[in-house]
């Protein structure tokens, strides 16, 4: 008997126990934070192809060329960009250089060849987010023809914003 009475404790206990875990339902805590990222005006210039005029005899007339070139800008920040009259300039002549010879060259906003591109005339946009691209149209007018050979002139390229 008391075998028995032992046996119903336990079941009535077990019987407890369950009846107990499904009455109460499971606990849980939730908690949130924020994602940021602070956005600066920001701009970059990519890696701009040469100015190559080409080979050429006499500089007996204009020997035009082109390239372009794309600057990427934080959306809706403003920016101008100015072009340095080179590394060989005589003033504000650009000029290209093999040794102590110089042939002379001027760059331009425009392929009417109107408005010169430099340091004092900038071309002024607004920065979308994505690559946008421009043209530098440049130009050889004619003068006395110098020695044979590979004249260069390295020209910057500045993005204020």
């Amino acid at each position: 008997m008391r075998s028995n009475m032992l046996k119903r404790l336990m079941l009535a206990g077990i019987a407890a126990g369950m009846l107990g875990g499904i009455a109460h339902a499971a606990s849980s805590v939730t908690s949130t934070f924020t994602a940021r990222i602070t956005i600066q005006n920001d701009c970059s210039v990519s890696s701009p192809n040469d100015l190559d005029f080409g080979t050429v005899g006499l500089l007996s007339a204009n020997v035009d060329t082109s390239m372009t070139f794309t600057v990427t800008c934080t959306n809706g920040a403003a920016y101008t960009i100015a072009m340095d009259d080179g590394q060989n300039a005589s003033g504000s002549t650009n000029r290209m250089t093999n040794g102590s010879e110089y042939v002379s060259y001027e760059l331009y906003q425009d392929s009417n060849y109107a408005t010169v591109w430099d340091a004092s005339n900038t071309v002024s946009s607004t920065g979308t987010g994505t690559a946008q691209t421009f043209t530098v149209y440049g130009r050889v007018p004619p003068q006395a023809t110098p020695s044979a050979g590979t004249y260069t002139d390295t020209v910057t390229i500045t993005v204020t914003y």
